[in-house]
This record gives C-alpha cells, structure tokens and sequence, in this order.
C-alpha cells in the first residue's frame, strides 16, 4: 500500500554534457591569453616601448589580451572567445609580418619571445574558436532568437572546419616564418667590415658605415668585451671587424674578440653595432633606446 502524500525522490540530475569539456576550453584559453599579453608586457617593458609605433602596438596588445582574458574567464561569453581568437590570430599575423617585409620600419627577427608567443597565439585561437563554437546551454525563449540560434546551430560543423584548417595554416605561416626569419647570429651586410664614414643626423657628426648606416655604442660594453650576444645580436649586429677609416673620421680603431671568435669593430674603445631599425642612410632610430639591457647611443665623431 502506498502512502498518499510521501514526497517520490528525485533522481540526481546529471552534468549537461560537455560541461567539463566547455569549463576546460574556457579556462585554458583565457590562460593563453594572460601568457601572450604577460610575453608582450615583458618585450615591453625591457625594450619595445621605446620603439617608434611598435611600442604603442604592443601596449594595446598587452591591455587587449588582459582584459578579454578576464571577459572570457568571467562571463564565459562565447562572444568574447571568439573576440580573444581573432585578436590573437591578428597577433600572430602581424608577428609574421614584420618578420617578412617590416612593420612601421622594424624588422623582426627570430627570437625565443617571438617563437613563445606564437606559439602561445596559435593554440589561444585554436582553443578559443574550438570554446566559441560549442553548442550553448539552453535554448533562447523567444521565438526569433530560437530560430536564429537554430540556424548558427547548423552552421556550427562547417564553421569548425574552417577553425580548425585555420589553425593548421596559421600553424604551418608560424614554421614558415620562424624558418625564413634571420636568426640572432645571423651576420648581414649592414655589419660586415668596411671603411668608418662620418655623417651629419640630428644636428651632429656621427659614425656610419660604408653603407651610411648609423653605427651604436651599448652602454654596458667595455674596452675589451662585448655584452651583447643573443636575441641582443640579432636586433644589434655587430660590426665586424677589422675596420679602415674614412674621410673626417678621427680617433682610434681596433678590434675586440667576441664568444665565437669572430671580430668586432670599435672605435675609441666602444664596440660597435648597427640597428635593425635603421633601414636607410641618415636614421638613427636605435639612439638612446633602453632596449635588451641598457641604453643605446649614437657614436659621435671625435674632435
């Protein structure tokens, strides 16, 4: 005999499915962006914002990537993951642009910061597009927005596809690029050996190449040894030595040995170095820039 008015128990209710699947996207792309915006905030603040145009793109990228890292963490709006994957794949194209053609004149060159960070990009995308487009957790009440949901719903399989072959691209540009890209101990023309010229930039006489170039002194350097090797050496390339002088150019010349052998150019006892950022005769972008550890100057002509 059952009793009138015993409450029947309710079954537990089960997780929805995916749930865990939709918390873990969620938090592992809201992580990639933190990590891309934290390598950008660190390239920042030991170099980058000094650089013309580049630093500001790089604070906005610092900022952008925080805040919808928060966003996404937060809200878990499918809106701002799909947000957070395109930021992060527009991140990753403007890397491989400015490593093959220059971007705002300054060429970026293979670093372990830059292999990080797209790295870090192209998972963030792959993650977050993968986040965006799961189906959602309950349907809208109001007609219209249950058809329209209907319709992205259907849409869904066709739009992964095309996430995932595009994080395959972008994955294969990121080895491409990192390929094709000068690497730190790369030696261009710009540093090779050759004849010391004196050139008039800014109101004073400073040290050239034979190219016209405008040639460095690294703060940290001393009289028989250089500090700059590395991801240093790739934005900074030493000027190999030995040197002749040329028309005005006055005081002393030599040479110092460098880690790998080589020779190095100096001049009054300062190593020198040219400048990625200088990419024609009569610039000296690389003057008094904080960047990889210390202060950069322009050499002056001795009187």
């Amino acid at each position: 005999m059952t009793s009138v008015g015993t409450p029947k128990a309710r079954p537990a209710e089960r997780p929805a499915p995916g749930r865990w699947l939709r918390l873990g996207l969620r938090l592992a792309g809201a992580g990639l962006l933190i990590a891309i915006a934290s390598v950008h905030l660190d390239l920042y603040l030991t170099g980058f914002r000094n650089i013309h145009i580049i630093g500001w793109l790089f604070l906005f990228q610092v900022i952008a990537a925080y805040g919808l890292a928060v966003i996404v963490l937060v809200s878990g709006s499918r809106l701002a993951a799909a947000a957070g994957g395109l930021f992060a794949l527009s991140t990753l194209g403007g890397y491989l642009l400015s490593v093959w053609v220059g971007l705002f004149g300054f060429r970026e060159v293979r670093t372990t910061a830059g292999i990080v960070a797209g790295v870090l990009e192209v998972a963030a995308f792959g993650i977050l597009a993968a986040y965006s487009l799961m189906p959602g957790r309950r349907t809208p009440s109001r007609p219209a927005a249950a058809r329209i949901a209907t319709r992205v719903e259907a849409l869904t399989p066709l739009a992964g596809k095309g996430a995932a072959a595009l994080t395959v691209l972008a994955a294969a540009l990121l080895v491409v690029g990192l390929t094709t890209a000068s690497a730190p101990a790369a030696t261009t023309s710009a540093s090779a050996g050759g004849s010391l010229q004196a050139r008039t930039i800014g109101g004073k006489l400073v040290l050239t190449n034979s190219q016209g170039l405008t040639l460095y002194l690294f703060a940290p350097d001393s009289a028989t040894a250089s500090k700059c090797y590395g991801s240093c050496a790739a934005y900074w390339p030493p000027v190999k030595g030995p040197v002749t002088r040329g028309p005005a150019v006055t005081g002393t010349i030599g040479t110092i040995r460098r880690a790998d052998g080589s020779l190095q150019a100096t001049y009054d006892g300062h190593p020198l170095y040219t400048y990625i950022g200088d990419s024609a005769p009569g610039q000296d972008h690389g003057n008094n820039l904080d960047l990889s550890g210390g202060f950069w100057y322009d050499v002056p002509i001795s009187r």
